[in-house]
């Protein structure tokens, strides 16, 4: 994975959900660990859209639950 595009997606994550860098690890929960809620949820993916050119659909948001998910996800379909 790229890490330039991993350190993208844990400073969108961390601006987004206003948390810190020492809470983003590989296994942390979008939703349980880091606290969002569904509108946080959409701001990130909207955010990760708009930064790496990239759409991800409902389905595929939904699948995204850990940090390692988006991770690799983000990763697939960008090349940097």
């Amino acid at each position: 994975m790229s890490d330039s595009v991993n350190e993208k997606i844990r400073a969108l994550v961390c601006d987004q959900l206003g948390v810190v860098p020492d809470e983003l690890g590989q296994d942390a929960n979008i939703l349980e660990d880091l606290g969002a809620d569904s509108l946080d949820v959409v701001e990130l993916v909207m955010a990760i859209e708009e930064a790496f050119d990239i759409e991800i659909a409902d389905e595929e948001a939904e699948s995204l639950r850990m940090l390692s998910d988006v991770e690799r996800f983000v990763n697939a379909r960008v090349t940097d």
